[in-house]
């Protein structure tokens, strides 16, 4: 793992330089480099506290893949302080390596922070109203107040067994002060229902690029960090996870109404990122090897297709200046090109078969059911919701009247290849699950 490090730390020096196509060749060669690795169910590939399984395996490819989509989505700001911008993106990319990497918890705990200074740079610097400002205050306390109570409990680890990896199974008196103590700063990044005022407020004022960020990967850290820190103590975490699963089948139906009554295109779709980590909330939390392998999946999906729709929405707003669905109509008139894209993505945001969208919620579905077996009755009520709302979004932006004097407007063969890069990789893997 030392080697991809040094990889990532020999970059630096490339940033003094406004060369644009080598960001991307670079990002995109790390991952050829890194899809090369043997991994196990287990750690492998270990060296100085960093090692990869198949969980941070995947996730570490999908944060390099958005990161190099960033690059690609911002190339308007190429005439304004575009290197700070790409060194800020680099930051990102790099915690987030040592998050996904790191078998120490104090190693993960202190990425898990330092990323918020990067964000807060992007969101306040790039972002769009004077609004991003109480946006960036937001993210910043609730990420301060739920990660304290977590820098305590990796003290309490480390001070009873003298070790804080997460190679071990730890075997200790447990109640629910500890557990809330472990799973508070996840759930917080998840999010989780009732946790989760932050993130459209940070959605919406943040640039294209933060809202790939936190669609893409942010969301990520939280799924990735509960996987890791509930199966150090299993039985305890099984006893008490019944609080909040029940909270994330309330949260399932209560997020899917709150969709529909939205007018603001990217706070609709941050509200429909709620929807589905909600559905991966829980898969994990039912412990079974369908449900985890199931969030996995979810994961990599709405990373992808999440990302794909806010730039669909800032396609659109960079032509109209606006994201109100009451003005964003016609768009099928308007750009012709990208009613297609606006389809697709809806579909694989919704889980229509057979997107690999449709796959992980249906292995969240059965092992949900197992876990508590009348939860059928809010998973269906939530897939209904979710249906809607993805209707909503595509007829009310691409159908009715067109608002402007223009007949229709051109794409960019830069977003083209954006929309792309996004759709290719969810139709890959669809076929990759097909064959095994």
């Amino acid at each position: 793992m030392m080697s991809y490090l040094f990889y990532l730390f020999f970059m630096i020096p490339i940033f003094y330089f406004n060369f644009w196509y080598l960001y991307q060749f670079i990002y995109m060669l790390f991952i050829l480099l890194f899809i090369l690795v043997n991994v196990n169910f287990s750690f492998s590939c270990v060296g100085y506290l960093f090692g990869v399984d198949y969980v941070s395996y995947i996730l570490i490819i999908l944060s390099f893949y958005i990161i190099s989509l960033m690059s690609l989505a911002s190339c308007y700001l190429l005439k304004y302080n575009y290197l700070f911008f790409v060194f800020i993106n680099y930051l990102i990319c790099l915690f987030l390596f040592f998050i996904f990497s790191s078998m120490n918890m104090f190693i993960m705990y202190i990425s898990f922070e330092f990323i918020l200074i990067p964000l807060m740079i992007l969101i306040l610097g790039w972002g769009y109203q004077p609004e991003r400002l109480i946006s960036g205050l937001y993210l910043f306390f609730y990420t301060l107040f739920g990660s304290l109570p977590l820098f305590l409990f990796i003290i309490f680890i480390y001070l009873d067994f003298y070790s804080i990896s997460f190679v071990f199974n730890l075997c200790f008196e447990f109640n629910f002060l500890f557990h809330l103590m472990m799973v508070i700063p996840f759930m917080i990044k998840l999010p989780m229902f009732m946790l989760h005022f932050w993130l459209p407020k940070a959605h919406v004022q943040a640039p294209i690029s933060g809202s790939m960020i936190l669609a893409g990967l942010m969301l990520k850290i939280g799924g990735y960090g509960l996987i890791r820190f509930i199966y150090l103590n299993e039985y305890f975490c099984y006893y008490f996870n019944y609080i909040w699963f029940s909270l994330s089948m309330l949260g399932l139906i209560m997020v899917g109404f709150v969709c529909i009554v939205q007018v603001d295109v990217k706070c609709l779709i941050a509200y429909s990122s709620i929807s589905h980590m909600m559905l991966c909330l829980m898969g994990i939390l039912s412990m079974s090897k369908m449900g985890l392998f199931g969030s996995l999946i979810l994961l990599i999906s709405h990373g992808l297709c999440s990302s794909g729709l806010f730039c669909l929405a800032n396609i659109c707003y960079l032509r109209l200046f606006s994201r109100s669905l009451y003005l964003v109509k016609g768009m099928i008139f308007f750009m012709p090109t990208l009613s297609l894209f606006w389809f697709l993505f809806s579909m694989f945001n919704m889980g229509c078969p057979p997107s690999i969208n449709f796959i992980s919620e249906f292995m969240i579905i059965i092992s949900s059911i197992y876990y508590f077996e009348f939860s059928y009755f809010y998973l269906l009520i939530g897939s209904f919701l979710c249906a809607c709302f993805s209707f909503y979004l595509y007829s009310f932006s691409q159908h009715g009247s067109f608002n402007y004097m223009y007949s229709h407007s051109n794409v960019f063969v830069s977003e083209i290849l954006l929309l792309i890069c996004h759709l290719l990789p969810l139709i890959i893997l669809l076929f990759f699950f097909m064959i095994f």
